[in-house]
């Protein structure tokens, strides 16, 4: 019996299926690898009450970049209502503010306060231990050279 990095015991069965046709889907090993670390991260993230896509979100608004609620939506694939309802509980929290854009007044940014950086930080090193922890079978190269493919494999060659 082996244990996944879900933490979740395996009797072989999930061994079993490893020679199954779709292990070598790119769909299905992306998705496969983003809910083993998805369950990581947020296991690391709840002890700031946070989950994966409100850490997103603060890591944004915490970047200088003053994104724009729409930005934010676009950026992470997420719906702009599931965007309000994720800056409206930070805002709660005195984690993040809005205000008027300053190319348009009626499109809100979003930016992260003091008290919001301040737990970024502290989350930040919860959310990279949890990152290690996917990664674990890969070399310190190998997690360099996927994140810059599917940089590119994304958004072209940038830096």
């Amino acid at each position: 019996m082996t244990i996944d990095v879900q933490g979740v015991k395996q009797d072989g069965a999930g061994e079993k299926l490893v020679a199954a046709s779709i292990t070598n889907d790119m769909g299905f090993l992306l998705a496969k690898l983003h809910a083993s670390g998805s369950v990581l991260n947020n296991r690391a993230l709840a002890d700031f009450n946070l989950k994966e896509r409100s850490y997103s979100v603060l890591i944004l608004a915490d970047s200088g970049l003053e994104p724009t609620q729409r930005e934010l939506a676009d950026f992470l694939s997420l719906d702009p209502s599931q965007i309000v309802a994720l800056v409206d509980e930070l805002e709660k929290r005195k984690l993040v503010v809005r205000a008027p854009g300053k190319q348009d007044r009626r499109a809100k940014t979003v930016t992260a306060t003091k008290a919001g950086s301040k737990l970024l930080d502290e989350a930040g090193k919860a959310a990279r231990a949890a990152e290690a922890q996917a990664l674990e079978r890969l070399s310190t190269d190998e997690v360099a050279t996927i994140k810059g493919l599917l940089r590119k494999a994304l958004w072209g060659d940038v830096a």
